[in-house]
């Protein structure tokens, strides 16, 4: 692989093996790492080392333990010594996140790794919670959750007030304009906030939606109401298409759009109801649409990550979130826990220049819990010699 010097997330690669050791040389470079510990790049077990220089003998593997992946920084200050990799490199580009309000939500982490791999960051916050948001932030309640591999913090350049709900002011009915929690921000439908970007900074080059709300998720699908089930497609699927209508004018040519769906979608979730498990379909399937329209008209990219359950904030507002975590943990092909930092470090890579041919695509970041047909924790597979993590 040819030397590579550029600052950016790092995907560093060895002849022969698949290796994600962490070295230092070039402060603003970060490289995707494993932490683990081996004897060789032979010696199979306890590592993550796969030697390709002989046949690997099944018999006398130990199980693998599966470990946090971490992003780290590498390499440094001196230009003179390349660093090799294949770098995902967001110098110069702008991302624009709608629907941050917290520090600990998957749009938290795809705002840390596309600002590790360079790129400028503008938030858009829903606006009873912006007040809030803006204050931990500039209290410093936010800065441990800012640390980005190289050990500075992030820096949001700019945080507008939005609710993706409405797409003009003249959507906005009374009774949201008088609202107590609205007084103090003016400008925050999507036409606005795009108008506003597009004042303050001419354009962008990412759009990332990290939005849903369903007033009605407990209940079942069945006796969800006409009003509940449309807020939820409003709020979770179509306000994509209203960001991607008023943002696409000013979305540079080749840049890439992200959202955030859930296997829902396509398997029966009990206890995902209100139309949420419709808006997420409704999302994936406007997602292919949109990658043939906005591609062919701007050169733009759609794409969406199937994320795997997640402990945030606003994810326990479904009430069964833990116990979904525990499926995942008993169910899925890689028995670890799934972190938010593997889903923003997939959304970097889909935002890049690396991914330039990827469009219109479902991406699953659930460790292959969606290519599982059956729980196999089920005592119905307890005859079953069904192999497990070895987690001691």
């Amino acid at each position: 692989m040819a030397a590579n010097t550029n600052p950016g997330l790092q995907i560093r690669a060895t002849e022969q093996c698949i290796s994600a050791s962490c070295n230092i040389s070039n402060l603003s470079s970060i490289s995707f790492s494993f932490e683990c510990k081996r004897k060789s790049c032979t010696d199979f077990r306890g590592s993550s080392y796969i030697s390709l220089s002989k046949p690997i003998d099944s018999s006398k593997l130990a199980p693998i333990k599966f470990e946090k992946m971490v992003t780290k920084a590498m390499s440094g200050a001196r230009e003179q010594v390349p660093v090799s990799g294949l770098p995902i490199d967001l110098r110069g580009k702008r991302a624009f996140i709608a629907g941050i309000a917290d520090d600990n939500g998957y749009g938290w982490a795809i705002a840390k790794s596309l600002a590790a791999a360079g790129a400028e960051i503008l938030v858009g916050t829903w606006v009873p919670a912006l007040n809030i948001f803006e204050t931990s932030l500039r209290r410093g309640k936010f800065d441990d959750s800012r640390v980005l591999p190289d050990g500075s913090l992030m820096e949001i350049t700019k945080v507008y007030p939005l609710d993706a709900v409405f797409d003009s002011p003249e959507d906005v009915p009374e009774d949201v304009k008088t609202n107590k929690r609205y007084a103090g921000s003016s400008k925050w439908t999507v036409k606005e906030v795009a108008e506003c970007v597009k004042q303050d900074f001419g354009t962008i080059d990412i759009l990332v939606h990290s939005l849903a709300n369903g007033p009605e998720v407990s209940k079942p699908l069945s006796e969800t109401s006409r009003k509940g089930y449309l807020a939820a497609v409003s709020a979770s699927s179509y306000s994509f298409i209203s960001l991607l209508r008023h943002f696409l004018p000013i979305i540079n040519p080749g840049g890439a759009t992200i959202s955030l769906t859930y296997v829902a979608s396509e398997r029966i979730i009990p206890g995902y109801g209100g139309g949420m498990s419709s808006a997420k379909a409704a999302l994936e399937s406007d997602t292919r649409v949109l990658a043939f329209e906005a591609g062919r008209k701007h050169k733009v990219r759609v794409n969406t990550i199937s994320a795997g359950p997640l402990g945030s904030r606003a994810a326990k507002a479904i009430g069964f979130i833990d116990m979904m975590i525990n499926y995942s943990l008993e169910n899925a092909p890689l028995q670890k826990e799934l972190y938010a930092e593997e889903v923003g470090n997939t959304a970097a890579f889909l935002a890049s220049p690396l991914a330039s041919a990827i469009t219109g695509a479902t991406v699953y970041v659930d460790n292959g819990l969606n290519a599982m047909g059956v729980g196999v924790d089920s005592p119905a597979f307890s005859g079953l010699n069904i192999p497990t993590d070895n987690k001691s």
